[in-house]
């Protein structure tokens, strides 16, 4: 999982880059089986990524539009239904 804080008043460009940059580097990556976008309250844009194998990184976005360094999380399945 990848997230992002947007600076003030950018979190439409930042998941603007989401798109135009971040989801076309990953698109036909061996091992990804799907990819989720998220917003969530005060700008923070997720990527959420499943693999089948190692994830490839993704990058991270131009410094003036995030508030923050990215946060990134890799999880293993533990329970699905």
């Amino acid at each position: 999982m990848w997230e992002a804080r947007a600076a003030d008043g950018r979190a439409a460009e930042l998941t603007a880059w989401v798109h135009a940059t971040a989801l076309p580097a990953l698109r036909g990556a061996a091992g990804l089986e799907r990819t989720e976008v998220l917003g969530a309250p005060g700008g923070r844009v997720l990527l959420v990524t499943w693999w089948e194998g190692a994830p490839l990184a993704v990058a991270d976005p131009p410094a003036d539009l995030v508030a923050r360094p990215v946060h990134r999380w890799e999880f293993t399945s533990q329970h699905v239904e």
